[in-house]
């Protein structure tokens, strides 16, 4: 037994197969992908500026000046006060997003990195109107550890939300591998950062007199008006018939009546990420515009 076992090792290992084989009669980059994907470079371009000067004082013309492609410099980043907890937590968010931003661009092309406002301004706007009134003192990401999550709840999701649109529509075996690779590390950053402020749920945030939940509500309920295509965003606690299998109020994980991912496409994260419900009308977090071919065309319809 032990022989045939010892065996049995040698021989499986000799000749390992480690890789799936491609499909058959399939390309592995098709032309319609490329924009695809190309758009998501705006998404994971705003998180890695966030991530990076939130956690180290620095963006990417520091970390990778290679992969900003002459594009502007954010506006109102800073470093973050953040406790060492959260700063581990967000330094290893700074470093995938350089990995993400490397290998969408090493595979379907680049473009220069967009202007973004990380202003703490622009947060307390978009706090201010997820609540209907102006938050006081203005609400400020960087001021400490839970701030800073919360600050962060805004982002990631919308690159998860965006690749589960985008996957059906991608053609191509490499291009597919890319955006499950992707999607995979956006959804684990998502999930980490709503278990964090689950943990906290009940707590006040300082100094005002809402509960990180109630913030976490505002913010979804903020994005599903902008977005103008019904609920597709939840926050961590939800009454029961939005709960997994219509039982639950804790929501960890934002997802659907089938407990799978939320969808938008391209002009739905617009309207969000512009904070403005107009995929043709920039602003918010991009003042100028998102850059590629999508975001682009976007705005030449608008004259």
């Amino acid at each position: 037994m032990t022989l045939t076992s010892t065996n049995f090792i040698h021989i499986s290992s000799s000749h390992p197969t480690c890789n799936a084989p491609n499909p058959p009669h399939t390309l592995p980059i098709y032309e319609q992908d490329v924009d695809l994907l190309q758009f998501a470079e705006n998404l994971e371009f705003l998180e890695a500026e966030f991530f990076l000067w939130g956690a180290l004082g620095y963006g990417l013309d520091h970390a990778a000046p290679h992969l900003v492609m002459g594009g502007p410099p954010p506006v109102g980043a800073h470093k973050a006060n953040l406790d060492l907890l959260t700063k581990n937590i967000i330094t290893e968010f700074a470093y995938q997003e350089v990995g993400h931003l490397r290998i969408i661009q090493s595979t379907v092309g680049a473009f220069p990195r967009p202007l973004l406002n990380l202003s703490a301004q622009n947060f307390a706007k978009l706090f201010d109107e997820a609540f209907g009134y102006g938050l006081d003192p203005p609400f400020d990401p960087y001021r400490d550890g839970l701030s800073y999550m919360l600050g962060s709840y805004v982002i990631p999701y919308m690159g998860l939300v965006g690749y589960v649109g985008a996957n059906p529509l991608l053609m191509g075996y490499k291009t597919k591998r890319l955006l499950a690779g992707l999607l995979g590390v956006e959804s684990g950053q998502d999930a980490v950062i709503r278990m964090y402020l689950y943990e906290r749920a009940k707590e006040l945030v300082q100094p005002y007199n809402h509960t990180v939940a109630e913030f976490t509500i505002r913010i979804s309920e903020l994005r599903n008006r902008a977005a103008m295509c019904g609920i597709k965003d939840e926050g961590i606690v939800v009454p029961p018939q939005l709960g997994a299998e219509n039982l639950t109020e804790s929501n960890v994980l934002s997802a659907d009546f089938n407990s799978l991912s939320y969808q938008r496409t391209p002009g739905q994260i617009l309207r969000v990420v512009y904070d403005s419900g107009n995929e043709h009308l920039p602003g918010g977090f991009f003042p100028h515009g998102a850059n590629g071919n999508i975001a682009r065309g976007f705005l030449k319809m608008a004259y």
